[in-house]
């Protein structure tokens, strides 16, 4: 299924700054953890099912996510 391009843009600015907030970074250093780690890639190709979820369950699922792929961030 193809979506907006801006309503999925706009939903992952809004995650990642709910993911900055619960880890304490700026925007800027939670696009670059969640893109180094994988976030990034894993919304983007998984959207359907990501944007479904609540920010709270989907900043916790990412960010396991980032910690097995190497992320120290708890």
């Amino acid at each position: 299924m193809e979506y907006c391009k801006e309503e999925k843009l706009e939903w992952t600015i809004i995650f990642i700054h709910e993911f900055g907030k619960r880890f304490g970074l700026t925007m800027k250093q939670a696009f670059n953890y969640l893109n180094r780690f994988s976030g990034i890639d894993f919304i983007d190709k998984h959207y359907g099912y990501v944007h479904t979820q609540s920010f709270e369950s989907m900043v916790e699922d990412i960010a396991g996510l980032c910690r097995r792929k190497g992320g120290q961030l708890s």
